[in-house]
């Protein structure tokens, strides 16, 4: 333990590192003492922003996740998610997320009754931060009783904590083979060609950036379903990353790591329009089916989506009560 005398040494030569420090710092930046604590402060709100989307994401998770638990060891549950034990929880956890959404977006869901009563593939926009889709399903659960699986990153899978979460809100992870499986026995399932990639580096002119890929498409011309286009107004809006900054695109395309930062949570107007399914067609290729569901987005942002976006604007619809056409 120390003494009285060595804690007050050890106080003086911190402060004499402190202080030279900051001589340091003027020196080099020619900048007063002052004016750095202000910058830096700044400094730290500004991180605390850029991350405040991320940091509540997990926040939330690791609560509801946490409930989850709760209630599966009060109950008793076993590991069955599908089974009807699990029901009372998976309405509890959409209506909260449901809540979420209108609080935060005033979140509106328009065309659901252009959803099959089959099965379907659900192809939708992904956004810097795809909780439009997420309220998307938990509304569709909450008015219709239907669970939509959904097709999520393997390495969005693998964080720890919320794999009972995405139990309860079935995920998929593991390639198509299970999509196909899962779309046979009669299922809806969500997917977002562009992944990460659309979600980090598109931007308020919401341009669709899937590149070569048509692995959804061959999996609903295996399992013999249609295609199901949706598009939520100002989800760009809402949420918005550094993707434009070269850095975080090398980092990305280097490691193919989320290491894009993003910022927002704006409370802009949400809205999700359903599209006219795509029947199944068992004359036409992947490639063809790629460029019909394309188009059938396109159509949905060009008539829905005022472009470029403005998040001046998406807020101020909030105030607006006029309801949009379909």
């Amino acid at each position: 333990m120390l003494s009285e005398s060595e804690s007050h040494t050890s106080w003086q030569e911190s402060v004499i590192s402190l202080t030279w420090l900051t001589y340091i710092l003027e020196q080099w930046t020619s900048v007063e003492y002052h004016y750095l604590y202000y910058i830096g402060f700044v400094l730290w709100v500004l991180i605390i922003l850029l991350f405040a989307p991320v940091l509540i994401f997990i926040s939330v998770s690791c609560f509801l996740n946490l409930l989850l638990h709760i209630y599966k060891r009060k109950n008793g549950l076993d590991e069955n998610f599908s089974s009807k034990s699990w029901d009372n929880e998976r309405f509890m956890l959409a209506s909260i997320l449901s809540i979420c959404g209108k609080l935060l977006h005033g979140y509106e869901l328009h065309g659901m009754e252009k959803i099959p009563e089959g099965p379907g593939l659900i192809v939708y926009y992904h956004g810097a931060a795809p909780v439009d889709y997420c309220w998307f399903i938990n509304t569709l659960y909450i008015q219709t009783g239907r669970l939509c699986y959904s097709v999520v990153d393997r390495l969005f899978a693998k964080l720890p904590g919320l794999q009972l979460f995405l139990n309860l809100l079935p995920a998929a992870h593991r390639g198509r083979d299970e999509s196909v499986e899962i779309l046979k026995k009669g299922n809806l399932l969500g997917v977002a060609p562009g992944g990460g990639r659309e979600g980090y580096f598109s931007d308020e002119n919401y341009n669709l950036l899937w590149g070569n890929r048509k692995g959804f498409a061959q999996v609903a011309i295996d399992a013999k379903v249609p295609i199901i286009p949706l598009f939520t107004q100002n989800i760009q809006e809402g949420y918005r990353t550094l993707g434009k900054i070269g850095i975080f695109r090398w980092l990305y395309e280097s490691s193919r790591l989320p290491l894009v930062p993003g910022y927002g949570m704006f409370p802009v107007k949400l809205r999700t329009y359903v599209g006219n399914p795509i029947p199944y067609d068992p004359n036409i290729t992947a490639t063809e089916l790629v460029e019909k569901t394309k188009i059938a987005i396109e159509t949905l942002r060009d008539r829905h989506q005022k472009l470029p976006g403005s998040i001046l604007r998406a807020l101020l619809e909030r105030f607006d009560k006029h309801q949009k056409e379909d």
